[in-house]
């Protein structure tokens, strides 16, 4: 008998409808699988099924992303993020909670964890972290008046573009298969079909905000989140691809930051290491959390 997947739900944050997906087993301690930019919660759909049964996983859309709502402003800013997370562990009680997270979600769980450090029991996070702090005395390289006119001109950029259409699924297939070579022609056909909206006409689009592009014009400094790296109470496992334009946190010193952080680098990986080495990366966040 196959498996039954998982359950969608819906949550409120800041007055936006945010969709995740839960798979069940309330009872096993909760696990919390967060994707990067321009992805979607069934991303980790291979990642869930192996753990279902050891804990109870929920993969969130991050707001304008997936099934979940597109800010009204067309702003998206880490501080809403960070909120959406809040919200979800807060309503639903999963702390302290697990997390694994991609990317952009990494960033995301890292600056919770470090503002809400008794919150988080175990963290996992691929590629996720965002350079490191500049050397004393260095100036940021654009000056706040620059930032500000460049964020300017790229949503006035954005308001007269429109989402690319593909005539077919296979269409936007191909363009998943270019943006991850590593990637198998299941694993490609899954992504596209859960992240792929039809349009009127019968075109297809991604189902991701094009304005979560454009990365506000302020932010937190490396400084602030670098500090926040340091409240980070639970052993963190921070993990990057071989293969990725991505850096080694070791090399690089951000690992450092931490308090209690392991680093593993993963052969034959690029930027999805959960995608690209899924055995080998299961076999060590079992490891991990356990």
């Amino acid at each position: 008998m196959t498996a039954i997947g998982p359950t969608s739900r819906v949550y409120f944050s800041q007055r936006l409808r945010l969709h995740y997906v839960d798979w069940g087993n309330p009872s096993a301690p909760p696990l919390l699988l967060v994707h990067g930019g321009r992805d979607h919660c069934r991303n980790w759909d291979w990642v869930a099924a192996a753990l279902r049964d050891e804990y109870h996983v929920i993969a969130p859309d991050l707001r304008g992303h997936g099934d979940s709502a597109w800010s009204a402003s067309g702003h998206y800013t880490m501080a809403s993020y960070i909120y959406d997370l809040a919200q979800l562990i807060h309503q639903q009680e999963l702390a302290p909670v697990s997390i694994v997270a991609h990317s952009l979600g990494g960033d995301i769980a890292t600056r919770y964890a470090g503002v809400y450090p008794d919150a988080v029991r175990r963290l996992v996070v691929i590629e996720g972290i965002g350079p490191p702090p500049r050397p004393p005395g260095t100036k940021p390289r654009r000056s706040i008046d620059e930032r500000m006119r460049a964020w300017i001109d790229e949503q006035r950029s954005l308001s007269g573009r429109l989402p690319r259409r593909y005539t077919s699924i296979e269409d936007a297939l191909r363009r998943m298969q270019e943006e991850n070579p590593h990637l198998s022609a299941e694993q490609a056909r899954h992504l596209t079909q859960h992240g792929v909206n039809q349009n009127e006409d019968g075109t297809y689009s991604w189902k991701f905000d094009n304005y979560i592009r454009v990365w506000p014009p302020y932010d937190m400094t490396r400084e602030e989140i670098a500090t926040l790296w340091s409240r980070i109470a639970c052993p963190t496992l921070l993990i990057h691809g071989k293969e990725s334009w991505a850096t080694d946190p070791t090399e690089d010193g951000r690992s450092r930051y931490f308090r209690d952080a392991r680093v593993l680098g993963v052969e034959g990986a690029g930027h999805w290491v959960h995608h690209d080495r899924l055995d080998l990366f299961l076999r060590a966040v079992r490891d991990f959390l356990s």
